[in-house]
């Protein structure tokens, strides 16, 4: 066989989808994928973004001989047949799907005379995997780390610099009357998000992923608390900033100065610029207890809130935190490490490492016993 054509929304393109691609590689010379414009779908990204997120995602494989194109107001099956592919690959999950696709396939023969249409079954672990799925899991704390299962890397990095526009955007309530400000806004965005801060490739664990999971404890806090609008607003641009500058070598100010320096060199809230400024040097551990913000606790508790997550995602972040380090020699981070580590593991054990009661009731004794595993395994 020639060629082989498998078309979709792709809204994102997700393991399953390439799976499926994978199946019609094995079955035909050439893949065409075929993204469609369903005027009655409205998709997270638009088409073009969607046909670079799918070659990147192929590309990330090695996969040379599949190519993607858009559909528009036509048929996949019709527009395959025009551009010489006799064969269309669809995957099947379960009886629904099949009673759907094959009336679609006949459908595609009978009357429209296009491409007939080839079903695979993917494996049980691919089964249940959906954009509908996936999309569905956006939301609460950890989204992030059970969508990045089901996605190739360049979907998912789209995926959650799409929702941090979101979310970055929510923050200025000045942008549709100044367009300087939004300018501004867009430039540090793109700053932040891109390759010279969170976005950069050298970012292990202070990256993006460490600023979904932030933002969305911030959220889940001030839904249960039900925290007044201007100290979420502070807090989330104050998480923003706080680990923007993440540095080995320190130039006489630490690593929490340096970003607070930076917030304020913005220019992106003049009103609230020296509250948000000081939130972000209260993030700097080894001095806390020297500096005063009435929402200091509640900013310190969303920056270890990772150190009370279930035993899988703790154990990437001690793989991830290890990289970000990369550069200092086992023996010393082992140290150094443990030093840290059982510092935490005290606080902890008096109750002391969350000083708020909203995030010591949910992460305390599992921060515990996630202390005992690594101190173990550094030893």
């Amino acid at each position: 066989m020639k060629k082989i054509a498998f078309s979709g929304t792709l809204d994102p393109i997700t393991n399953g989808h390439m799976w499926v691609i994978q199946e019609a590689r094995a079955l035909a010379d050439e893949v065409v994928v075929m993204i469609s414009e369903n005027p009655f779908k409205k998709p997270q990204f638009s088409a073009s973004e969607r046909k670079a997120i799918v070659e990147k995602s192929v590309m990330a494989q090695g996969w040379t001989n599949v190519s993607v194109v858009l559909v528009k107001n036509d048929y996949t099956a019709r527009t395959a047949k025009r551009l010489g592919i006799d064969y269309l690959i669809r995957g099947i999950r379960n009886t629904a799907d099949f009673d759907y696709e094959n009336l679609i396939q006949q459908a595609n023969v009978e009357v429209l005379q296009g491409a007939k249409t080839i079903f695979v079954m993917p494996p049980r672990d691919l089964g249940s995997v959906s954009s509908s799925f996936v999309r569905a899991l956006q939301g609460p704390v950890g989204w992030h780390w059970n969508v990045e299962k089901f996605l190739p890397e360049p979907a998912y990095k789209a995926w959650i610099v799409d929702w941090l526009g979101r979310e970055w955007r929510s923050l200025w309530i000045q942008s549709d009357v100044d367009t300087s400000a939004r300018a501004n806004e867009d430039k540090w965005f793109q700053y932040l998000a891109g390759g010279s801060a969170y976005g950069s490739p050298q970012r292990h664990y202070h990256n993006l992923n460490h600023l979904v999971h932030g933002l969305t404890e911030i959220a889940a806090w001030a839904a249960t608390t039900n925290a007044n609008r201007n100290d979420i607003s502070t807090i989330k641009k104050a998480f923003w900033f706080h680990d923007v500058v993440y540095d080995d070598v320190k130039q006489g100010i630490s690593n929490e100065e340096a970003s607070a320096r930076l917030w304020l060199e913005s220019g992106l809230d003049i009103d609230n610029a020296a509250e948000v400024a000081d939130l972000i040097r209260a993030t700097d551990h080894l001095q806390q207890n020297e500096i005063a913000h009435p929402l200091k606790d509640i900013m310190i508790g969303v920056d270890l809130a990772i150190l009370g997550q279930p035993n899988e995602v703790y154990d990437q972040y001690a793989r991830d935190v290890r990289n970000e380090y990369r550069s200092i020699e086992e023996e010393t981070y082992r140290t150094n490490r443990k030093t840290v580590m059982m510092y935490f593991q005290h606080k902890a054990g008096s109750e002391e490492l969350f000083h708020d009661a909203y995030f010591n009731d949910l992460y305390n004794q599992q921060a515990l016993v996630n202390f005992e595993r690594e101190i173990e395994s550094l030893s």
